[in-house]
């Protein structure tokens, strides 16, 4: 192909390519839309690229990402926000889906990625450390696990919960079950099982 393609587009595509899900189609087609599209809509990407590692970095308490100017994350540093009330995530991304409910009002520790020793994750890789450590610093009282319902997720939950047995705080998990609309037979078992654990009185 690189004798069909001009040079540039070629290294384009090959860069498209090297993304996560992206096979040699979707990745000819995003670098020919690129190449259609007006000039400016290229460069704020090339532009956005560039920038971005220079432009975010790690919040040193929460371990969400912030901007670099920022000190802390703007969801720690809120006074409106109830320090004492930690919701764990894994990734940073995670946070995002929190917030669009609404309905959080405390902060936030990234754990960096979930127990998985076949990946090479183990619980020293994450920032289980640094939890206990803020635990102590910010008088936190609860601890709201918003781990994934896998295998991976149910594992750093309980080495979380063994990680803060000699602190003095209130441990609670995110409510899980069967989301509307969903057919029993298409349930994975964990959902399935946990449905079954938090079944309710009507």
């Amino acid at each position: 192909m690189s004798q069909l393609l001009p040079k540039t587009l070629v290294n384009l595509i090959d860069a498209m390519g090297s993304l996560p899900g992206v096979g040699p189609r979707t990745a000819e087609r995003y670098a020919s839309y690129l190449l259609r599209a007006h000039p400016a809509k290229a460069k704020n990407m090339a532009d956005s690229l560039s920038n971005l590692h220079d432009g975010i970095k790690i919040c040193p308490k929460t371990f969400a990402f912030i901007d670099a100017k920022d000190d802390v994350s703007p969801l720690y540093s809120d006074p409106k926000r109830d320090k004492t009330v930690v919701a764990i995530v894994a990734e940073p991304f995670d946070i995002v889906a929190v917030e669009k409910t609404g309905m959080f009002k405390g902060t936030y520790h990234v754990l960096g990625g979930l127990i998985s020793p076949i990946d090479g994750i183990l619980a020293e890789d994450l920032r289980l450390g640094e939890l206990v450590t803020r635990c102590e610093e910010d008088g936190v009282k609860e601890i709201i696990l918003a781990t994934n319902a896998s295998v991976e997720g149910e594992t750093t939950a309980l080495y979380i919960q063994n990680a803060l047995k000699d602190i003095d705080v209130k441990i609670t998990r995110l409510a899980r079950g069967l989301p509307i609309g969903v057919d029993l037979e298409y349930a994975d078992q964990i959902t399935l099982g946990r449905a079954l654990e938090g079944r309710q009185v009507i």
